[in-house]
């Protein structure tokens, strides 16, 4: 029992357990129910699975191979055999990722321009940084049929890029591949149940080179979900013989914004995933469902469409993923020990937010000012964040909820407790990390800006309610 402790430890060692998710494993490695587990710690079942959930995941991630309470022992058997610590360290080819820093060279940058960070990292770009074992979860776990993939973080955290490269790995195994960005739909696209789903069949269809027929297959009468059943069942998947189908649909989060369309749909794409279980036909489907829940979708916590499948949390970036991104932006110095030290101060400035560090990057990188300067001003309106903390300020503006709860977090240097709703929604966007409800801010730039910006707001009320 002590060697399987340990071995937990040390897979974990970038995220250790608190005091309920070590009784969680170590219950569920007795064999013990989660309604067991519930009646003798006296906390809630639902939150018993919760905790178990995100364990699972996090133990998932951080092996590369998918882990549940089911097969947790076979998991971390085969751990120990395989000395997967060791194995995550080295290079992974097909992902190109640099097991040292040593092995980072800048030649690249003394003829090449670097770009400015916008948007997905380009396929073979060498600022793309591998998290590790995480591509390979993606990949292993896009081969097995019916399979259902959710990708989630806040805005700018990689998504996107993960995404591609997963494609090109399914490309590079014959897969057909239709994606869908739910940006480039029309306004109009959401105006009912019904039209939506047309769209999003006469788009798969036509990506699968197939000329889109469904008046053949829409029957008013079953309604529009059934219709969209029948339509992938009886046509669209009767034409994938020898190779699946990768559905990637990116930018869900929109669909959120249209309640009555995202309660049908979303468990509509969780039931074609059951489907699989039973069904040969679904089994050439594989889903991919990535999104950020800024705009959070009106249902409760407990009734998500997406507790079944596979769901990938993008991680900030490490202090050494940070240096291995800073020599690759052509900064030798972080290979050098006071280097890595400055670079320390960034990382807990933007807390390893891979956007944040990118824009820090390009900046110094083009000679424009020294790390000292752009730590001076980063949470300031001229510092280089200026636009993307406005952007978020914005957000919580609209929700006046959230600025309340914001200004908790920002008001002491401990975690505070807050409203379930809120506390999601306020990670969702990246704001908080989050210890259960228990929430602190994200990191130092996001705690300086919004106890600068949130002040000045309730000087101001203050001000208008002294005139009134």
């Amino acid at each position: 029992m002590d060697k399987f402790l340990q071995s937990v430890k040390k897979i974990l060692q970038d995220k250790p357990l608190d005091s309920i998710q070590w009784f969680v494993l170590y219950q569920s490695w007795l064999g013990k129910t989660y309604s067991e587990m519930a009646e003798v710690s006296g906390y809630g079942n639902n939150y018993i699975k919760e905790v178990g959930s995100e364990l699972w995941q996090d133990l998932s991630i951080a092996l590369g191979k998918r882990v549940t309470k089911k097969n947790l022992h076979l998991a971390l058997k085969n751990h120990l055999q395989d000395d997967i610590i060791n194995q995550e360290n080295q290079i992974q080819p097909k992902f190109g990722e640099e097991s040292s820093l040593e092995m980072v060279s800048s030649d690249f940058f003394s003829a090449s321009k670097i770009e400015f960070p916008s948007g997905p990292v380009a396929l073979g770009s060498p600022l793309y940084i591998n998290r590790p074992s995480l591509e390979e979860l993606v990949c292993n776990e896009i081969l097995h049929p019916g399979c259902l993939i959710r990708i989630k973080a806040s805005r700018k955290m990689g998504k996107s890029s993960l995404l591609n490269r997963m494609i090109a790995y399914a490309r590079e195994r014959d897969y057909q591949i239709v994606y869908l960005d739910f940006q480039e739909a029309d306004q109009d696209v959401f105006a009912s149940l019904d039209k939506f789903l047309r769209w999003f069949c006469v788009n798969v269809s036509r990506q699968l080179n197939l000329l889109p027929c469904l008046d053949d297959f829409w029957d008013i009468e079953m309604g529009s979900k059934v219709s969209c059943k029948i339509y992938f069942e009886a046509y669209l998947l009767q034409y994938i013989h020898d190779h699946p189908v990768v559905l990637a649909l990116n930018e869900v989060h929109r669909v959120f914004e249209h309640p009555n369309i995202a309660q049908d749909f979303l468990p509509m794409l969780r039931f074609w995933h059951e489907q699989a279980k039973q069904d040969d036909t679904w089994q050439k489907l594989r889903m991919v469902v990535v999104h950020t829940t800024e705009i959070y979708i009106p249902l409760k916590l407990n009734q998500s469409p997406f507790n079944v499948g596979l769901t990938i949390t993008l991680p900030p970036f490490t202090l050494k993923q940070v240096q291995n991104l800073a020599l690759r932006y052509g900064l030798d110095y972080a290979g050098e020990s006071e280097g890595a030290k400055s670079l320390a101060s960034l990382q807990t400035m933007v807390g390893g937010h891979p956007y944040l560090v990118s824009l820090a990057f390009y900046h110094l990188s083009q000679g424009e000012m020294t790390l000292e300067v752009l730590l001076e001003n980063a949470s300031t309106q001229v510092g280089i964040y200026g636009q993307h903390l406005r952007e978020l300020l914005t957000l919580l503006q609209r929700e006046p909820e959230l600025m309340s709860a914001m200004q908790q977090v920002i008001a002491t240097d401990e975690k505070v407790e807050l409203d379930a709703i809120a506390a999601y929604k306020l990670e969702s966007m990246g704001l908080v990390q989050l210890n259960g409800n228990q929430a602190s801010a994200m990191c130092e730039l996001y705690r300086l800006y919004f106890s600068q910006q949130l002040g000045k707001q309730n000087d101001a009320h203050a001000f208008r309610k002294f005139l009134s």
